[in-house]
């Protein structure tokens, strides 16, 4: 069974021919990223209309590489959200408008969980494509992380998942652009984070990771009542030991640590497997200013302007690995509460080289990452969902009828 892919829910136009849910025939991607780079982040009315000026010769050019003809094609899988609505539309409409023409089924695909289904493509001819050998097995533990999204949730089988956390506030990616812009650093802010982490001293900040702990929720103690856990705030600085937030002393050795502390309050709602980056986020700024003796906010240009080399390759590194620890604790958390057969990170964080090494060195073999041409937006896991949508005979969309959905959820 093939199916053509379409993905357009943000800045990327893409289209994807898989064949049996692991076979990868094609992978199309027309960026509009270096128009939105001037601007350091995604202009809504420009990606739309880059999507309407290079959606058709993309899917002419996925079938092409696939050596695949529209007579080939079983279904289509198209993208309706989350995302952009102006983009979105683009991609549904022009998908609809082809599974009407050419009298083929319209599959409708959430995004996030699509970049689950990245890591089952397993088979390609395709050159410079690095796949697994064999798919996830269920159930398995998936670690959402991109520009928009940051979750876990848990996958007992196809369309059979629970969301066990997400962030509360900013989504990782969105916290690495932030961060870029603080340091001046080109967008996007996730590969220019990375690049200067790795010349800088993890080190030489200590900025703080919120979360909560809890006992195992299958091995709960009985005695606190059905769907009653133990929870226990924590604020962590550096590697060094955790310190519950109210019994932390005041004192600390370290100027930028004590100067970004964030206030406790920030994790009354914070759940177990949830995440939150806002506090993150502020601490790097504070520090910053600290370090140029400076309290520039706005304009956002002055204070990377006044940031050494040195201190943003620092800032950068620090950051990267407070972000990266945050989502490896809930990870591994969550791994050893539910003992899943696979973990999954998915997304375009999982690109990220140091979260790959974090995940691999906490939670051993049975971790997943797709290609890291498959981590950010593509058609392929698109193609790839729409496949298993078709095998399990769950019902198409109706092309005539169709709609986005830019605050879809899982």
């Amino acid at each position: 069974m093939k199916i053509l892919g379409i993905e357009s829910s943000c800045d990327e136009t893409a289209a994807s021919v898989v064949e049996d849910g692991h076979k990868l025939l094609s992978n199309v991607i027309a960026s509009s990223v270096d128009m939105h780079a001037v601007y350091g982040g995604v202009v809504p009315e420009i990606a739309s209309r880059s999507h309407l000026e290079v959606i058709l010769p993309t899917i002419e050019e996925a079938l092409e590489t696939a050596q695949t003809s529209w007579s080939s094609i079983d279904a289509i899988a198209v993208t309706v959200g989350p995302g952009l609505s102006g983009s979105l539309l683009i991609g549904c409409q022009t998908a609809a408008s082809l599974a009407v023409v050419k009298n083929i089924p319209l599959y409708a695909i959430n995004h996030v969980e699509a970049h689950v289904y990245a890591n089952f493509l397993t088979r390609t001819d395709l050159a410079g494509y690095s796949l697994p050998s064999s798919p996830p097995r269920f159930p398995l533990l998936a670690l959402i992380v991109s520009g928009g999204h940051t979750q876990l949730v848990l996958f007992t089988d196809h369309f059979n998942y629970k969301l066990l956390g997400q962030t509360t506030d900013d989504a990782v990616g969105e916290a690495f652009d932030k961060v870029a812009k603080m340091l001046g650093l080109p967008y996007p802010g996730g590969p220019s984070i990375a690049k200067a982490a790795e010349n800088g001293n993890s080190d030489a900040i200590k900025l703080p990771i919120a979360r909560k702990e809890r006992s195992n929720p299958l091995q709960a103690d009985a005695r606190q009542g059905a769907g009653e856990q133990r929870t226990e705030a924590y604020l962590r600085y550096g590697e060094g030991a955790a310190e519950p937030a109210t019994q932390r002393s005041a004192a600390t050795t370290d100027k930028a640590a004590s100067y970004a502390r964030p206030q406790d309050s920030r994790l009354q709602g914070l759940g177990p497997y949830d995440f939150s980056f806002s506090g993150l986020k502020t601490a790097v700024l504070r520090a910053a200013q600290q370090m140029v003796g400076k309290d520039y906010t706005l304009p956002s240009s002055a204070l990377p302007k006044l940031l050494t080399k040195k201190q943003k390759v620092d800032i950068a590194a620090s950051f990267q690995r407070a972000a990266i620890d945050t989502l490896i604790i809930a990870l591994e958390a969550a791994a050893k509460s539910y003992s899943p057969k696979s973990i999954v990170i998915a997304g375009g964080v999982a690109a990220n080289i140091a979260l790959r090494d974090a995940a691999h060195k906490k939670l051993g073999k049975n971790v997943y990452y797709p290609d890291i041409k498959l981590c950010t937006d593509n058609a392929a896991m698109i193609a790839c969902l729409g496949y298993y949508k078709a095998s399990k005979k769950l019902p198409a969309a109706d092309p005539y009828s169709i709609d986005i959905d830019s605050n879809l959820s899982m």
